[in-house]
């Protein structure tokens, strides 16, 4: 095999030491998705625990989903445990009546509510079928419109949303890395055994981060098209090609169409990836995917194509989950030259974690990032012809 590992000078007396700092005790200033809006619509309280605390969602008899503290500010009852009166939530300790806005509106044994009655709301969004509550350290106003709304997108002919939630046991750091690590894409999603991205690029822009990738098949043209269009469809990509464009849209939201021109037929797929953190060791992720239909199927074969895709695309998706397991969290990455520009992720990540007025201007400014993977791509292949044989040798014994 080819190897480039003398080209450079070493200093094999330096021993690098890995440096880790406890997570930040602050949460992410954005919208996180707390799951599918339909699950929390059965007129019943829900228990979600996040940003360091426990929330109660409700849905009133207006239709409106609301969370509230869970906590009521009387005497600590968990209003989770409470139930939904009207458009209320009422404490099953005394009976206090609580309304979407966390005003106090009822004390059914008192003559009338105390004015200071009031307990936190947080701010809400429906969109694209999901729940969606806005956390900012300082109360600033949310703003919707980053999150873009596909709604009408996938309200036919598309398969409903299948959504998969897991509590993960680290820092959400380590799932934001994911954005510019393309190599583990190669080691860990394809184990060695399918071929590794053929391009990739980043771009930090504002509250914006975007992943470009493409795959080639086997004996397809391992070239980039720039005329593909972004957000385009699947009739834009030449046989043997696919195409993943994951975008986060603040902090914790991620929209990633996928296409695929494959040998057995032609894909399209919206994956959704968003979080919530629990505490600053441990977040609840969220991979929810759905399939355009292909027309030539009938209902029920779009239906169990829809779960096959979905149910591959979730697995691959929690491949990382045992890497998370059992690695150590560093601050300082060594990092070769074909990497992706973790550093630049990181310091566009941390705008969430600052004051308004305190983030600097290089963690918003536009930065772009391609990556070369010309000698890449032509180890990672050889790499699974050797990876193959060796299986195939294991099994004859």
């Amino acid at each position: 095999m080819d190897d480039h590992r003398m080209d450079v000078p070493r200093d094999d007396d330096e021993i690098r030491t890995i440096e880790a700092t406890a997570p930040s005790h602050r949460y992410a200033r954005g919208w996180h998705c707390l799951g599918l809006a339909k699950q929390f619509k059965d007129g019943e309280p829900h228990t979600i625990t996040a940003f360091g605390t426990k929330l109660v969602v409700f849905q009133g008899e207006s239709g409106k989903l609301n969370v509230l503290n869970a906590y009521c500010p009387h005497m600590g009852g968990d209003l989770s445990e409470g139930e939904v009166k009207g458009d209320d939530i009422a404490c099953p300790f005394h009976d206090w009546r609580w309304g979407g806005d966390g005003k106090c509106t009822l004390i059914p044994y008192a003559r009338y509510v105390p004015p200071r009655a009031r307990t936190r709301s947080w701010p809400t969004l429906e969109r694209n079928q999901q729940l969606l509550v806005w956390n900012d350290p300082e109360n600033g106003e949310p703003d919707p419109s980053i999150i873009p709304d596909i709604t009408d997108k996938i309200a036919q002919g598309w398969s409903p949303i299948a959504w998969k939630s897991e509590v993960m046991e680290t820092n959400v750091r380590e799932l934001i890395d994911n954005m510019s690590d393309l190599a583990h894409f190669f080691y860990v999603h394809g184990e060695g055994k399918r071929h590794g991205p053929s391009y990739f690029r980043n771009i930090f822009d504002g509250q914006i981060a975007y992943q470009y990738m493409e795959f080639h098949e086997k004996g397809s043209v391992l070239r980039h098209d720039p005329e593909v269009p972004f957000l385009g469809t699947v009739d834009d990509l030449a046989p043997g090609n696919y195409r993943s464009e994951g975008v986060y849209y603040g902090p914790s939201y991620m929209i990633n169409p996928q296409w695929r021109n494959g040998a057995d037929g032609q894909v399209e797929v919206i994956l959704f990836n968003a979080h919530y953190p629990i505490t600053p060791y441990s977040f609840l992720l969220h991979v929810g995917v759905t399939v355009k239909d292909d027309p030539r199927l009938a209902l029920e074969q779009n239906a169990a194509r829809a779960q096959a895709i979905s149910q591959m695309l979730q697995g691959a998706f929690y491949q990382d989950v045992h890497i998370w397991k059992t690695k150590t969290r560093i601050d300082n990455p060594l990092l070769c030259h074909a990497d992706g520009p973790l550093y630049q992720l990181r310091r566009w990540h941390d705008q969430f974690y600052r004051n308004l007025a305190d983030i600097d201007p290089l963690m918003t400014r536009r930065f772009e990032w391609t990556a070369d993977l010309e000698y890449a791509n032509e180890v990672w292949d050889r790499q699974v012809v050797e990876n193959l044989e060796r299986d195939a040798r294991r099994k004859e014994k």
